[in-house]
């Protein structure tokens, strides 16, 4: 969805799945030392969805960062923004279907496949759940955890935080596929309405 001539969209909807991300992740989350699960990932998602990988970064990663400020839960590292901003690239490239279009789903040579069939459980969702999750979720933020906990070596905490992510994938791997449906209906009726905007102005 082009938000150029949208600011006022965009901004809107960026503020409401910022602050929704932020509900989530600080009120609707189990949260402990180096633990968090929850359904905090679904705003950036949709966000990642509807507009692609700038919006769902800023949105993961302001709303990380917000959320530390705000309402701290235990020490902050800048290494989990970073990690936030940059799973929402990572969802942003291979969720958005414009994007997705253009990645893993595109043929060499061949026509770009239809905006329904461009973003696929296998590879798209499948690759963005393990990547956010096990590599920058689990592998790279328990370096941080470490860091501020000490209280382990990094392998501790990865094995800690190992259940933590046995939950996490499942979930997302199974709820995704439900925020692309629901991404793509939102999409089309900001788009209605922007086009409802248009012919009464």
């Amino acid at each position: 969805m082009k938000l150029k001539n949208k600011p006022v969209v965009y901004i809107t909807v960026a503020a409401l799945l910022i602050a929704a991300e932020v509900v989530l992740n600080r009120f609707a989350s189990i949260n402990t030392m180096g633990l968090k699960i929850g359904f905090a990932f679904v705003p950036p998602t949709l966000a990642a969805i509807m507009f692609g990988p700038g919006m769902s970064a800023a949105v993961w990663g302001l709303s990380d960062l917000l959320g530390a400020i705000l309402f701290p839960i235990g020490p902050y590292h800048p290494g989990f923004t970073a990690c936030a901003a940059l799973m929402g690239v990572i969802s942003g490239f291979l969720l958005n279907p414009d994007f997705a279009g253009k990645l893993l789903t595109r043929k060499k040579g061949g026509p770009v496949p239809p905006i329904r069939n461009r973003v696929r459980i296998f590879p798209n969702v499948a690759v963005t759940v393990l990547f956010n999750c096990l590599i920058l979720g689990l592998t790279v933020n328990t370096v941080w955890v470490s860091q501020l906990y000490g209280s382990r070596t990094w392998w501790g905490w990865f094995l800690y935080r190992l259940g933590e992510y046995a939950i996490l994938v499942p979930v997302e791997m199974v709820l995704i596929p439900v925020l692309l449906k629901l991404g793509g209906t939102l999409k089309k009726r900001l788009r209605i309405a922007e086009v409802k905007r248009k012919n009464d102005a």
